[in-house]
């Protein structure tokens, strides 16, 4: 062929660092996985059995565009009970193949080209993809651990240009298990106010907080106009392959993020609206359930990584611990593959969620607490080993 039909913004795009070491992990024998943030719950039987018992009647058709309504009445229910948040089902809410789908059309819906694209690190690895193949230019502000990877007021006024158009917030966070609490969270609003932004708050890790509440950032004061918000039902109710997730936001936007998900998706399976509406209106004993026993791992996790020499910021969000691994002088990658190959341990390194994840690795917790236990033994056999090569070399020196 003579002519290049590949765009080059695809061309240039990088595959997930996630996906690379997952498919590695699962070719191999022995291997325990911290690596994908997938519950290793099942669904709750109830809420397979809602969905069974939907295809016996026959319930295999299109739904409406924006999904089922009494789905999203259960939705609007919810964000009233929980955040005191008004949302009309009938025009500001859709029901979305997964939360990722929500964030790919809501930013198509607003972004001009050229239009900036704020967007905090580490993070999930498709905000920045997501927002180029919009056809807008991302502006990555490095979060620290120093700050326990909360975005500070002052490094988001200092990134906004006259372009600036968005602010695309996650917390609880994914890889860093951060969260941000009321008064940091209206620090970070009022910055938004002053320089009319709109932001994309994906929440999908609301339900998965431990030692304290999640804001949504909706709620606060003159934040509902200029929010989109952004959940699902993949990580609370232990339902990732149903592929079921909502955004919220002012009818203006909503009936603007329609149109792409009219024209590209059509609608969610109905099968899957079905078993989340049997969650959201049937499922919080479950949820509570999983969040204690996350909470016993999320303790475990912490406590042996920092025992075994790898310095780690308390997570109090999502099921994700991030802790560094420069005492051992690898780069994020290397420890990664090495750790795999040596002790069969899949973790994914710190520099997939960008570039100051460097020197940091993930690891997910949502596996057992056996699972946790020897994929803890094994890192620190790996790290007694490597830590004194690190020393014998520079001694050398």
């Amino acid at each position: 062929m003579s002519r290049k039909f590949v765009r080059n913004t695809i061309k240039e795009l990088p595959y997930s660092g996630i996906r690379k070491f997952f498919d590695l992990a699962s070719s191999m024998k022995g291997v325990i996985s911290l690596g994908v943030g997938e519950p290793d719950f099942t669904t709750p039987w109830h809420i397979c059995e809602a969905s069974i018992y939907s295809l016996e009647k026959g319930y295999t058709n299109y739904t409406s565009n924006c999904g089922l309504e009494e789905l999203r009445r259960g939705i609007s229910a919810y964000l009233k009970d929980k955040y005191g948040l008004d949302y009309n089902h009938d025009g500001e809410i859709i029901v979305t193949v997964g939360a990722s789908e929500a964030i790919d059309i809501a930013l198509r819906c607003v972004l001009e080209p050229g239009d900036e694209v704020i967007i905090p690190e580490p993070c999930f690895v498709s905000y920045k993809p997501c927002a180029l193949m919009a056809g807008g230019t991302p502006k990555i502000i490095s979060t620290r651990e120093a700050d326990c990877f909360k975005l500070m007021p002052k490094d988001l006024e200092k990134a906004i240009t006259p372009n600036t158009k968005v602010l695309l917030l996650s917390y609880p966070n994914n890889p860093t298990g951060a969260i941000m609490n009321r008064k940091e969270l209206q620090a970070i609003a009022r910055v938004v106010e002053k320089y009319d932004l709109l932001v994309i708050s994906d929440e999908i890790y609301s339900e998965l907080t431990y030692n304290g509440e999640h804001i949504s950032f909706a709620s606060l004061p003159g934040m509902k106009e200029r929010t989109i918000l952004i959940n699902g039902f993949s990580k609370s109710y232990a339902m990732t392959g149903w592929r079921i997730g909502f955004a919220a936001a002012p009818k203006e936007i909503a009936d603007a993020m329609l149109k792409i998900h009219q024209y590209t998706t059509m609608c969610a399976p109905i099968m899957g609206q079905i078993a989340a509406l049997e969650a959201i209106t049937n499922g919080a004993r479950e949820v509570k359930r999983m969040v204690a026993e996350y909470d016993q791992r999320r303790n475990l996790i912490f406590n042996g990584l920092n025992e075994i020499g790898l310095r780690c910021f308390e997570p109090r969000g999502a099921f994700y611990a991030f802790p560094s691994i420069k005492e051992t002088g690898m780069s994020s990658q290397e420890f990664c593959e090495t750790l795999l190959r040596e002790e069969k341990v899949a973790v994914v390194p710190g520099d997939a969620f960008g570039e100051c994840g460097e020197g940091y690795i993930r690891c997910s917790y949502a596996a057992s607490l056996e699972q946790i236990t020897t994929a803890l033994e094994r890192m620190e056999r790996f790290v007694k080993r490597h830590v004194k090569e690190v020393k014998i070399a520079s001694a050398a020196r």
